[in-house]
């Protein structure tokens, strides 16, 4: 059956209120939620009920994460500014055959460019000034 009313929740000052269609804000009523069912279970029951889980995902396997590879410092700071390789490269001066080189594990940077990966992540724009004067 199809409720003619529409509810909106909305939490305020960590309460949590349903918002009527009229617009009046009454409290939610919350009964056991299941972050305190959670809080009264030991860590095994934890991990028994996860595992028993049909939906989870399974563990990954010893084999399964050695071949599993970490993303490289320059690629995390390129996808956090948005950005495409060709136009990191260009903004901050860096050989684009590099940049890919350091993103595909084929090369490491080194300690001064890695130096200077880590002053792009404090402040790009500052750097991107300075390089533009």
């Amino acid at each position: 059956m199809k409720s003619k009313y529409t509810v909106k929740v909305e939490q305020r000052g960590g309460k949590y209120v349903k918002i009527l269609p009229d617009g009046t804000r009454r409290p939610l009523k919350t009964g056991t939620s299941h972050l305190a069912r959670l809080a009264a279970m030991t860590d095994a029951e934890i991990i028994a009920a996860a595992r028993s889980d049909p939906d989870a995902p399974r563990p990954l396997t010893p084999a399964q994460l050695k071949r599993m590879r970490r993303i490289s410092p320059a690629k995390q700071l390129r996808w956090k500014l948005g950005l495409s390789q060709a136009e990191f490269a260009r903004r901050f001066h860096i050989p684009l055959g590099t940049l890919r080189d350091w993103e595909q594990h084929r090369t490491e940077p080194d300690q001064a460019a890695q130096a200077y990966l880590k002053v792009i992540a404090a402040d790009a724009g500052f750097v991107e000034r300075a390089l533009a004067s």
